[in-house]
């Protein structure tokens, strides 16, 4: 089994299955409770705002077949705004959606951001709950009913990771020497 990250566009064939599953999962979950047609929030957002050098879309692979994907568009000059967070239902409860994740954060951090914004709707109890536990601020009060927000907003700064030269040195093998 092998898995791998594929940066693309929402427009690629391999996008499909994630395209779909959201839609019908989001249209499940909500209906028209915000007034849309069920599948109006897959539609908001052309594929372009994903695309680098603002966004970027990347699905996570296993064996050439999308099981989980995500994207981020720009949200202002410093801060990445993420979307379309998802985990195929067969892929689930294996840690995916973290890893696609923090690879979008990384790569968000390499062209630039240094903040993340996302939002997640009061019936994505599991969304909630990841980004709680990745270090995402909520910017509301999580002690009350979700519901009375409706959308969940979340934010994060971005911190690069640093290698320092010692700690590279501690993981060499010791140098020998012949006298």
């Amino acid at each position: 089994m092998t898995d791998t990250f594929l940066y693309t566009s929402p427009d690629d064939e391999r996008s499909r299955p994630l395209i779909e599953a959201l839609t019908r999962e989001y249209a499940t979950r909500y209906g028209t409770y915000f007034g849309d047609e069920p599948g109006a929030e897959m539609r908001r957002y052309p594929a372009a705002l994903f695309a680098p050098p603002e966004g970027n879309f990347v699905l996570l692979l296993r064996n050439g077949t999308a099981i989980a994907g995500g994207a981020f568009k720009r949200y202002d000059e410093h801060t990445a705004e993420l979307k379309r967070i998802w985990t195929h239902e067969k892929a689930r409860r294996q840690g995916l959606a973290r890893r696609v994740v923090e690879e979008l954060e990384a790569q968000a951090l390499r062209q630039g951001y240094t903040r993340i914004f996302l939002t997640t709707g009061f019936r994505q109890p599991e969304a909630k709950g990841l980004y709680l536990t990745m270090g995402y601020t909520p910017r509301f009060d999580v002690t009350l009913d979700p519901e009375i927000y409706k959308i969940l907003p979340f934010e994060k700064e971005l911190v690069p990771k640093v290698v320092t030269l010692a700690s590279r040195r501690q993981r060499a093998p010791a140098a020998t020497s012949v006298a």
